[in-house]
């Protein structure tokens, strides 16, 4: 769901299922920043996963690959934050994708 969107930056609310997972991604026109408002996210960058819980945030650079899951018994809900400067989706380059769009 969107919150916010501007020329130069969106704010986004995501909620993923237990057992979902986004793709594994980066971008040429953006960073991100991610905080967790319910659930625990298990953020992929570059290569290295860790576990951020309700309060933490990931801050994910422009070109950085990047994915978020929820292998927990929780919906995970994080509100995301992208700087931009250039937007369209397709700025979205899926390295590897559950839903075949990569």
């Amino acid at each position: 769901m969107v919150l916010q969107d501007a020329t130069t930056h969106k704010v986004k609310r995501i909620q993923v299922n237990v057992g979902g997972r986004l793709s594994y991604q980066y971008h040429f026109h953006r960073s991100e920043v991610c905080t967790v408002v319910s659930g625990i996210a298990r953020i992929t960058l570059n290569g290295t996963m860790k576990d951020y819980s309700v309060g933490e945030t990931a801050i994910i650079p422009q070109g950085m690959p990047h994915r978020v899951k929820n292998p927990f018994e929780e919906s995970l809900v994080y509100i995301k934050a992208q700087r931009r400067t250039y937007f369209v989706e397709y700025d979205i380059v899926r390295i590897e994708d559950d839903y075949q769009r990569a």
